[in-house]
């Protein structure tokens, strides 16, 4: 594959999730688990059927080949995916994309906890940043009674961080499995906490076709489209493409449903995206170095 080609693939797969938003706010039903659970659903078939295409035959080997890692990553995914559709469904499109831009910081502070990593002078400054524009946007949140939902997007960024660390410690290059297994736990997981509160999984007919949609089309679709994409670009190159997810979310919701943000919003928004944007720079350049002869 032509790093061109690569290069597409990536901001498809960014253009693709910037709908999750849009297709959240068509679902009237409000049980953030019952969504979870036809998302997950719908996310399934896909990832397997891609993955068995590229096993060419059996999927099962290379799912079990993720070990523990895959399995705590899987776990992390779920912690991830309910936070995300609380989020959406609590706060403005763009609260909540703007503040999953965080995981990568979540990721480079767990791996300097756990795995013992290594963490750059540009990274620790970028978080610092990045802090400064959390703090901005959930200030925001406090003063428009949406506080739970930008918690809930940090939440959902730690699990994403938590999810990359998981990866590392198992030396998984293939992510594809894991989100796999995620999808898997957390359609069990949304089940168990849906017989626990009593409450069916049933929706609308057209409340479980987008949520279906929501796992097949962007989520699960989105997620190949970035594996095939990224294996041929640097990771801090595919960092910086897949913000297009973030650009393009909020500019949806304007477009179709009128939903604005508030000046609170884009500040601790922008601010949180130059602390991405400069440690994935950072990150480019440290590897460069690291690859010169």
């Amino acid at each position: 594959m032509r790093y061109r080609t690569g290069v597409w693939l990536v901001l498809a797969a960014g253009a693709l999730w910037s709908l999750m938003g849009l297709f959240l706010r068509q679902i009237d039903n409000p049980s953030t688990w019952a969504i979870l659970f036809w998302r997950s659903v719908g996310t399934v078939p896909v990832l397997l059927t891609f993955i068995a295409i590229r096993a060419r035959g059996n999927p099962l080997p290379v799912i079990r080949s993720v070990g523990l890692a895959g399995v705590i990553g899987g776990f992390c995914l779920v912690a991830a995916f309910a936070g995300a559709i609380y989020a959406i469904q609590s706060t403005t499109v763009a609260n909540a994309v703007f503040l999953f831009t965080a995981s990568p910081f979540v990721a480079a502070l767990l791996g300097w906890l756990v795995l013992r990593e290594r963490v750059r002078w540009a990274t620790w400054a970028a978080m610092a940043l990045a802090v400064v524009g959390m703090f901005v946007m959930v200030r925001e949140g406090l003063a428009v009674g949406a506080l739970d939902g930008n918690i809930a997007a940090i939440l959902s960024a730690a699990g994403f961080g938590a999810f990359a660390v998981a990866l590392r410690w198992g030396q998984v290059a293939d992510a594809t499995p894991i989100a796999l297994l995620g999808a898997i736990f957390a359609a069990v997981a949304a089940g168990l906490v849906l017989m626990v509160q009593g409450v069916s999984p049933m929706m609308s007919a057209g409340d479980t076709g987008i949520a279906l949609w929501l796992g097949a089309g962007i989520l699960a679709t989105g997620m190949i489209l970035f594996t095939l994409g990224a294996r041929v670009l640097p990771a801090a190159e595919a960092t910086l493409l897949s913000l297009i997810e973030v650009m393009l979310a909020p500019i949806w919701v304007w477009l179709v449903l009128g939903e604005t943000a508030s000046t609170g919003t884009f500040i601790g928004g922008a601010i949180l995206l130059v602390a991405v944007m400069t440690n994935a720079v950072a990150g480019a350049r440290t590897q460069g170095v690291a690859q010169a002869p």
